[in-house]
């Protein structure tokens, strides 16, 4: 079954851009439909099994999002999107932190600049089965300056709310007192969960698994929330600690 991608863009050059990176990036089969504004993309994501992407239909699994489309903003969109089961990337030419930080706090997993060369955008995209968020260069240095202005750097974060599936915190989270619910993750999760505990990437899980990189990735989102941790190495440390791995 091919991979569906869904791209809203305004611009029709920029489209046939952005299909082109899509294209290239990845091995998988893929099928991407556009859109030109936010009611074209919400009809097609109604289609795709709802906002909440729960009701039976085959959802989209790679969201490309502009911010500025003729009848509103990308980010509402975004705030919609919340519980679909999409990896869900920002495609804008805003590379200022009033446009960087909403859009992460409203559950993007990656922020691309367009105005970036072919060949970036390619490779920041496959940095997703590798388990990494993709993010412009122009970016992750705002995103590391930000970061690293000293005494307001944590509350920063907090206010950014960085989602947990894409960055992790520089502060050191305490592992020893967090509950490991076991229980609750099925098994395929634990599966998943076994080799990232073992150090393989989201494409290596997907080949000894016989799934797409796609599915690897919905697992991993779960048990970070099952397991209420925000990164692979605390993941990893849990479940060596409760005998799992």
């Amino acid at each position: 079954m091919a991979v569906k991608v869904l791209i809203l863009e305004d611009n029709p050059v920029a489209r046939a851009f952005l299909s082109r990176v899509v294209r290239e990036s990845f091995s998988d089969v893929i099928t991407i439909t556009e859109a030109g504004d936010l009611e074209a993309a919400r009809n097609l994501i109604a289609l795709a099994g709802g906002s909440s992407g729960m009701h039976g239909a085959d959802p989209f699994k790679l969201i490309l999002v502009d911010l500025e489309l003729p009848d509103g903003n990308g980010m509402d969109l975004l705030a919609e999107l919340t519980h679909y089961p999409a990896t869900k990337i920002v495609t804008t030419l805003y590379s200022d932190d009033d446009h960087l930080f909403p859009a992460l706090q409203r559950g993007a997993d990656g922020y691309l600049l367009k105005e970036d060369r072919f060949e970036v955008l390619v490779e920041e995209l496959q940095k997703i089965v590798r388990g990494q968020p993709p993010l412009s260069p122009a970016i992750a240095r705002r995103l590391l300056t930000h970061f690293r202005t000293g005494a307001d750097a944590e509350p920063a974060a907090a206010d950014a709310g960085l989602s947990s599936s894409a960055f992790t915190s520089s502060k050191p989270v305490p592992l020893v007192d967090k509950p490991l619910d076991h229980e609750r993750l099925t098994p395929r999760e634990s599966e998943v969960l076994t080799y990232l505990s073992k150090g393989f990437t989201i494409k290596e899980i997907a080949n000894l698994m016989g799934i797409k990189w796609f599915t690897v990735n919905d697992h991993i989102k779960s048990i970070y929330k099952k397991l209420n941790v925000s990164s692979r190495a605390e993941a990893a440390v849990l479940a060596s600690k409760q005998g799992l791995v």
